[in-house]
């Protein structure tokens, strides 16, 4: 019978440490292979958490908050290209909708009961 008494063999690592680790790959001239190095991670690890980052699925646990500005009703941003979108009823649709404007003047129009989750995944796909 052999008794192991060192470190466990399956380390748990915490969303933000999985994060933190993440944006050093993002950073100019790191490699891949020094990341994994120096966390003592496997690069197929780092490769599992790089992708669930990119499907919305590794998001910081803690919500995090964005600078908000109210402004009056803005106009309705031209469409660049060929796009068919029904047409909405003002009357309806404008008290129970969100909209949210980025710094890139992209806009996101959501329902007012969209789910956070859905919402996240709105955001993610915007981001990546």
């Amino acid at each position: 019978m052999e008794i192991i008494t060192g470190v466990e063999r399956r380390r748990r690592w915490r969303g933000e440490e999985k994060l933190r680790i993440l944006a050093e790959l993002a950073e100019p001239g790191v490699r891949f292979n020094d990341v994994a190095r120096r966390h003592d991670v496997s690069r197929g690890l780092l490769w599992q958490w790089r992708d669930a980052q990119r499907r919305g699925k590794l998001m910081a646990e803690a919500p995090s908050f964005l600078p908000l500005r109210i402004v009056p009703e803005l106009p309705a941003p031209e469409p660049q290209g060929p796009v068919a979108a029904a047409p909405i009823d003002p009357e309806n649709q404008a008290d129970s909708r969100i909209e949210i404007v980025l710094p890139d003047g992209t806009a996101v129009r959501v329902a007012e009961g969209i789910s956070t989750a859905a919402l996240r995944r709105v955001m993610a796909a915007l981001r990546g």
